[in-house]
């Protein structure tokens, strides 16, 4: 089954770049184009995409608010933000609405298309060092640090470490190996960790992490 992809930027000639550029891929599908946020959640549920690459500035209903309304739906894709600057208080919000991560407009075509394999698979779009850059400039507030304290209570010792992880970045098999875990059992943690902090993905929860004290900037 081929990876559906739904496109969203209020410039057409932005969708249709990217278009030519996936397009290029055997193993995905462009099944969308949107030009606002309004559009977008109405082409996800239409459509059922594994992948949506949300523009984050629009007029109308912008891309973080179509990021909430998407991340509510019973089976959301995986929502990747695209900006003009990493380090932007947009990606921030767009992160903790729900977004898996994050691209870079001008990112190379050979790595779109492998990006967005990576966020179908359920992976988070999103460096280490991008993490940390971001998260420097965004954590702090006192609500979210609140919130994030009191979720983290709930865990054990063993899923605040994985959390940790999470927080750093490290894929599962690298937090397996600073725990001397096995992979299917961090993996096991992750999942549960994600419905007990109340966070859609990864990404949400790397950021609870960091607005919990467990990762030093």
């Amino acid at each position: 089954m081929p990876i559906r992809v739904v496109l969203v930027d209020d410039e057409p000639m932005v969708c249709a770049h990217l278009r030519t550029i996936l397009s290029t891929a055997p193993d995905i599908d462009v099944v969308d184009t949107a030009q606002d946020g309004a559009a977008a959640v109405e082409a996800v549920v239409r459509h059922q995409p594994h992948v949506v690459l949300m523009d984050l500035r629009m007029p109308g209903v912008d891309g973080l608010t179509a990021i909430e309304r998407i991340s509510r739906l019973p089976k959301p894709p995986a929502v990747v933000a695209l900006t003009t600057f990493d380090a932007d208080q947009y990606v921030i919000r767009a992160l903790r609405a729900g977004a898996a991560g994050f691209l870079v407009k001008t990112t190379p075509p050979e790595d779109l298309i492998s990006l967005v394999r990576v966020a179908a698979d359920g992976h988070t779009v999103l460096s280490p060092a991008a993490t940390r850059r971001l998260v420097a400039a965004g954590v702090g507030e006192q609500a979210a640090r609140e919130r994030a304290l009191r979720l983290v209570r709930e865990l054990t010792e063993r899923e605040g470490e994985v959390l940790a992880g999470l927080g750093a970045g490290l894929s599962n098999a690298q937090i397996a190996d600073r725990l001397a875990l096995s992979e299917a059992t961090v993996k096991s943690y992750v999942s549960r960790m994600l419905v007990k902090l109340e966070c859609a993905n990864r990404t949400q929860a790397g950021l609870l992490a960091y607005d919990a004290g467990l990762v030093t900037r």
